[in-house]
């Protein structure tokens, strides 16, 4: 690991900091304290720690170099049809020079403005994108918890610096290189860095001699994850003087690889281009042959016409505007409290089939509340719900008064807030906690009891065995204040802390733990169990055997004192949620710790299931093998009192079935299935650095309704995706098929035969680059922000293999195509003198201009077509400002073009009357009325 610079800073000991630290894994931890000036107990002072951070920098890992300004402009124009514009200019303006034709060079002025004009839109479109990542990386920082000053805060994991204290527990993630300076039963998961599948244990004790990276037990490193105990360690080394730092420099840039709807955006776009050119060439032969072109300037009009062609007919524009598209959503999602890490998981969550979530502080409120507690000589209720300790204990109703009953419950609520990790906290009467919420409504309700804080206070913690999902209990050692004398206090799973019971508090008095009173024991559990109430069994031992510090060995012959019944209420959106999940085809799987008998009667209860379903355990689940891990899955929504490794099988196996699922998670041993899952949803609140990291979302609400809501939002943005596609190139076809139609019927339509022109089309290249560019990008946009339009939760989820743009989509693009070609040819051919319609007494100049108005018109009112493939355009109509902004800013631009003389000159344009504006509007509708019929009989088939 390299060495950084000396620090500034003078340590707290007064001595001078060694700028050359040696391996911190060999140097005892009283030197490593010394050398980097800080403070084993306390930290570094705030004020220490800014002034390290001004020297070392912040702790990150260099990142690719931000592209400069120049290059992304320059970049806008690095795209074959941009070079055929550039090209079209230069021959326009060689033709200009050639022949001498006075004036400017106006078609090359106009084709560079455009390409400019194009470029700077992209630029614009492309900084909106990166902008927006860029803040949803801002709400997914990493943090850690240090000691400064002796103060226990949280702090950006950017910010630590060499010398911070920090504290480490089950599920946290190492955000820097450090040197333990005590640890308990810590086990860290070390795969990212040394390849070792299995978690590593850590020590504080020095080592003799340097070792391998993955055999440093006293060292913590950068991106490794705590997946059991405590520890605390002194920081020694940050960014890129760390030991993946040093890996990181070794690592060439890796080449990102497109989402699945980026290909296929991407190939349409490919595909289009090579139909598009294989068109121009085809109208560019059908011209020189069909009017006899043999004049330079002929020639250079047709080449000019095929490059507009080509240009207007392909959005090239497609992959900014899908990214800006994207990153909006994606940006509303956040303000929802549902933060997607990376935008091409958009697509997936839209398809989300199966949503399997944990109980907790998902489906409930994670505001643990102890109601019930039941022991030897009875059972009492608490009143209150959530963290404010303001309740009654009650028995029988009343006030609780029996002496020993009321010994009893002091005794399994005061224990249970002494082996306890989580904290209590109150500001400006805002009760919260920091922990574990079910060891929290220990604490609230031992302030609801009288006598239960006054005996907490008579102890010190002097050792602690963490809980562990596979233990499922924890205990800690205390010390009286008063003698000196020691205890420890369990608590747990109530069937593994009977087994590890031999006495039992009734009274004031302990007695032999009989076979009846076991069996009462259980059977108040039972009855717990069966009211859906959380389990939790509390009991004590004197620790005078012990050696000051605690061992598994030690937690036996126990003194059990009762068992408190937990409940976590249900949020009240939660039910209304899992119906409309149900109600768009996506089913919901609970994966719980709990017990089957709880998990089944609050899944009842929020229609999650039936009323009498049963629960499937972890116990008969490993009795399965695959194909009947697939076959339960397909039928079982509830699975209780399961591991780890359970739930990575039910992901597996849904996944194997064919669904697409989206699995939640909050501690640290969720994080394998919340990776294998295809949308892995991570608890913003309560869930670990470990599992934030592996997931692709983050619930900052820990809510399920916010789940359902973003999968709404997921297929509202994919709706707004197939919008914009389907209005860009049912647009861009149209585009097409005029100047093809156009130029094949140009006698037919009086278009020969009304201009002495050497190249007769029915609309001139300017006007197209025009129309290319007034119509795509607004409009475009404007779509990726539309409300939902249709229904989206009344349809089943889109499946894998479904494409974007299907086949049905296709004719639907090809149709409206069509009737713009066919709108806009007919308007021309209605002012002109000698077509298929009543003769006309316009010039070309005046019908063109007319045509070109009713193509750009048409495209303005496809965009409210292109809003939903089934529903009528007037549904909503006024829903989307900035859609109706975008068509305003259209109008007003075509106005300018038609009417003044400046642009008159440049696009070729002649001004119109009220009848002619009319005429255009009116001709330009039949697109809205055509697809309005088409969705009719779409609808009434569909009734079918």
């Amino acid at each position: 690991m390299d060495n950084q610079a000396p620090l500034d800073p003078a340590p707290i000991d007064g001595a001078p900091i060694d700028p050359c630290m040696p391996d911190p894994s060999v140097v005892d931890v009283a030197e490593v304290v010394r050398l980097l000036g800080t403070d084993a107990t306390l930290g570094l002072t705030p004020k220490d720690a800014a002034g390290r951070l001004a020297v070392d920098g912040p702790n990150e890992l260099n990142v690719t170099a931000t592209t400069p300004t120049w290059r992304k402009v320059l970049a806008q124009f690095q795209d074959p049809l941009i070079y055929l514009l550039l090209t079209a200019t230069a021959v326009s303006l060689g033709a200009w020079a050639i022949e001498g034709t006075p004036g400017l060079p106006v078609d090359a002025i106009v084709i560079a403005a455009i390409v400019v004009l194009n470029a700077v839109l992209g630029f614009v479109q492309e900084s909106k994108a990166d902008n927006a990542v860029a803040a949803l990386a801002g709400l997914t920082a990493a943090s850690s918890t240090v000691l400064r000053g002796g103060e226990l805060i949280t702090v950006p994991s950017r910010s630590l610096v060499r010398g911070d204290l920090l504290a480490l527990s089950e599920g946290d993630s190492v955000a820097a290189d450090a040197r333990l300076v005590s640890a308990k039963s810590l086990l860290v998961e070390e795969a990212s860095l040394t390849g070792e599948s299995g978690a590593v244990s850590k020590e504080a004790r020095t080592l003799t001699e340097p070792a391998a990276l993955g055999e440093r037990r006293d060292m913590l490193f950068k991106g490794t994850a705590v997946s059991q105990g405590v520890g605390r360690a002194i920081v020694t080394g940050t960014g890129m003087h760390t030991e993946v730092g040093a890996i990181a420099t070794m690592l060439e840039s890796t080449v990102a690889h497109p989402t699945p709807l980026q290909s296929e955006i991407s190939a349409i776009g490919r595909m289009l281009s090579r139909v598009v050119i294989a068109i121009a060439v085809v109208v560019m032969l059908t011209i020189v042959l069909v009017q006899g072109v043999s004049t330079p300037a002929g020639f250079v009009t047709v080449f000019l016409l095929g490059v507009s062609l080509a240009v207007a007919a392909v959005p090239e524009g497609l992959p900014a505007i899908l990214s800006v598209i994207l990153s909006i959503g994606v940006q509303r999602m956040a303000r929802r409290n549902a933060v997607v890490k990376n935008l091409k998981s958009v697509e997936t969550l839209g398809s989300a089939s199966v949503i399997c979530c944990d109980k907790t502080g998902t489906l409930t409120r994670n505001e643990m509340t102890i109601q019930r507690v039941l022991t030897a000589s009875g059972r009492v209720d608490v009143t209150g719900v959530g963290y404010r300790p303001l309740g009654d204990v009650l028995h029988d109703g009343e006030p609780l008064t029996d002496p020993a009953l009321l010994a009893e419950v002091q005794l399994v609520l005061g224990a249970g807030a002494l082996a306890n990790n989580a904290r209590l906290t109150e500001h400006d009467g805002d009760w919260r906690i920091q922990g574990d919420p079910t060891e929290a409504a220990f604490l609230v309700a031992a302030g609801k009891l009288k006598g239960a804080n006054v005996n907490m206070a008579r102890f010190a913690r002097v050792d602690e065995i963490p809980f562990t999902s596979d233990r499922k209990m924890m205990s800690t050692l205390h010390q009286e204040r008063s003698d000196g004398s020691l205890r420890i206090f369990s608590k747990g799973a109530p069937d593994v802390l009977l087994r590890l019971c031999s006495k039992v508090q009734v009274g004031g008095v302990v007695v032999p733990l009989t076979d009846q009173l076991r069996r009462q024991a259980l059977d108040d559990v039972q009855e717990l169990t069966e009211q859906a109430y959380r389990t939790l069994g509390v009991a004590y031992s004197r620790g005078d055997e012990t050696t000051g510090s605690l061992a598994e060995d030690d937690e036996r012959d126990l003194i059990y004192a009762g068992v408190a019944g937990i409940i976590d209420p249900p949020r009240a959106a939660v039910k209304p949620a899992i119906a409309e999940a149900h109600r768009a085809g996506v089913r919901v799987v609970m994966i719980t710790g709990d017990h089957p008998v709880t998990a089944a009667r609050i899944a009842s209860d929020l229609g999650l299931v039936e009323p009498g379903a049963t629960a499937l355990s972890g116990l008969e689940l490993d009795r399965l093998d695959e194909d009947g891990m697939r076959a339960a899955v397909r039928t079982t929504s509830v699975f209780a009192r399961v591991s780890p490794h359970h739930k990575l099988r039910i992901v597996d196996a849904l996944q194997t079935n064919g669904d697409i699922v989206a699995m939640t998670g909050d501690g640290v041993n969720d994080a394998p299935a919340l990776k294998s899952a295809d949308i892995g949803v991570a608890m913003g609140i309560t869930g670990t650095e470990v599992t934030r990291e592996a997931a692709k979302m983050i619930l900052l609400d820990d809510n399920f309704a916010t789940i359902v809501a973003a999968v709404r939002a997921g297929r509202v943005i994919l709706d707004n995706i197939k919008k914009f596609l389907r209005y860009l190139l049912s647009s861009n076809i149209g585009e097409v098929l005029t100047v093809f139609l156009g130029v094949i019927f140009a006698g037919a339509l009086g278009l020969t035969g009304a201009s002495s022109e050497t190249v007769v089309l029915p609309l001139l290249v300017t006007q197209i680059l025009w129309i290319n560019l007034v119509t795509d990008s607004g409009p475009a946009l404007a779509m990726g922000v539309d409300p939902e339009i249709d229904d989206v939760m009344a349809r089943s989820p889109r499946g894998p293999g479904d494409r974007v743009i299907d086949g049905r989509m296709w004719v639907g693009i090809l149709y409206t195509g069509l009737v713009m070609a066919v709108a806009t040819l007919a308007t021309i051919d209605l002012f002109l003198p000698g077509g298929l319609l009543p003769a006309g007494r316009d010039s070309l100049a005046v019908a063109r201009t007319a045509g070109f108005t009713t193509l750009v018109f048409a495209q303005l009112f496809n965009t409210l077509n292109a809003r939903s493939a089934r529903s009528t355009a007037f549904h909503r109509l006024f829903a989307n400002r900035w859609l109706w902004a975008s068509l305003g800013l259209a109008v007003l631009l075509q106005l300018a073009v038609v009417e003044l003389p400046l642009l008159q000159t440049a696009f070729g344009t002649a001004s119109l009357d009220v009848w002619h504006w009319a005429i255009c509007l009116g001709m330009a509708s039949l697109v809205l009325w055509a697809e309005e019929l088409r969705k009719v009989l779409v609808r009434a088939l569909a009734r079918r």
